[in-house]
């Protein structure tokens, strides 16, 4: 396949069997595009795919909380890591809420004149922030936060910038009418759990998630992820572990060239590395130097979103410990 894949060669989406096909049909029905780059991109490695659909599903499209808000959430997201790709996509999904002054009010980089999006957009760009929505809803806020985090890291490493071919979501009209195209799936109302069938790994769910199907799906997907740090040796691994621990988990500063592992000597720990704190960054010779036989494309898939699950699980106890030092 050609298109928005950087350095992979995912199988036709029509080919798909087992549960990559469950899931495109369930992205079909329950997110309106069935071929979405986001998701194909996975797709030679299935519990990751799966993973990471179900704590999309189950935080950003389902439960009770506002899909405005949540969208507003994943831009903020995708605006503090520099993630061109998905701050179109939230924009265009905003315009299928019919908020489309909302939608390119964001996409300029201005904020919003409704104080409660403006709040949201800000927690979304920095989850260190105070949590502008009542804790009822905290799992679906946090949730789709986080699963933005990875998917950001995901996109950033492996898609290019571009939506649409030809970078055609630059235009107005062309996100609004591909907003307007997603409004009837994105006013349905879906039943909570319903991509927990497809997972094909199981982990602890989070605190935060409060026994929320979340919980399962966002277990499933950190158990997947970590899968990728047995393609790096013990030392590099810890390498890693430890430049995101010094992280605040906050901002995504870009990493200093003392600070990243040699390209030719340690490659795999740079990748990694470079997909935990700047994904942004990664460079063709940065994938050269690693991906190489007996490495395919399933290995770099798996390498990538364990850097990406690093970065997040760092996130997400920075966000614990400012929610207990405020309880």
């Amino acid at each position: 396949m050609t298109g928005p894949f950087r350095y992979t060669s995912p199988e036709p989406p029509k080919s798909a069997t087992g549960v990559v096909a469950d899931v495109y049909a369930q992205l079909a029905t329950d997110f309106g595009i069935d071929r979405a780059p986001t998701f194909v991109v996975l797709s030679a490695a299935p519990p990751l795919l799966a993973g990471t659909w179900a704590v999309l599903r189950e935080s950003l499209l389902a439960g009770q909380a506002s899909r405005t808000g949540k969208e507003v959430v994943a831009a903020g997201v995708s605006l503090a890591n520099r993630c061109p790709f998905c701050v179109t996509a939230h924009t265009v999904l905003l315009h299928a809420t019919g908020d489309h002054a909302l939608a390119e009010t964001i996409a300029r980089g201005d904020q919003p004149e409704d104080p409660g999006h403006r709040r949201l957009l800000t927690w979304g760009k920095d989850m260190s922030t105070p949590q502008p929505f009542p804790s009822g809803q905290a799992p679906e806020y946090i949730g789709t936060a986080l699963a933005l985090h990875f998917i950001n890291r995901i996109v950033s490493s492996l898609l290019t910038e571009d939506l649409l071919p030809g970078g055609a979501e630059k235009y107005r009209p062309v996100r609004s009418v591909a907003g307007r195209s997603l409004t009837r799936t994105v006013r349905r109302e879906l039943v909570p759990g319903g991509s927990l069938a497809l997972l094909e790994t199981e982990g602890a769910a989070p605190e935060w998630a409060a026994d929320t199907p979340i919980g399962t799906a966002f277990g499933a997907l950190r158990t997947a992820a970590h899968l990728g740090g047995g393609l790096l040796s013990d030392e590099d691994a810890a390498l890693v572990r430890a430049s995101v621990a010094a992280w605040d988990g906050i901002a995504p500063l870009p990493l200093h060239g003392e600070e990243l592992p040699d390209r030719a000597e340690r490659p795999g720990a740079r990748l990694t590395l470079l997909a935990a704190r700047a994904p942004y960054r990664i460079t063709d010779e940065d994938v050269a130097a690693w991906l190489a036989p007996p490495f395919t494309d399933h290995c770099l898939i798996h390498l990538i979103a364990f850097g990406a699950i690093c970065a997040v699980e760092r996130i997400e106890a920075t966000l614990t410990a400012r929610t207990e030092e405020n309880a």
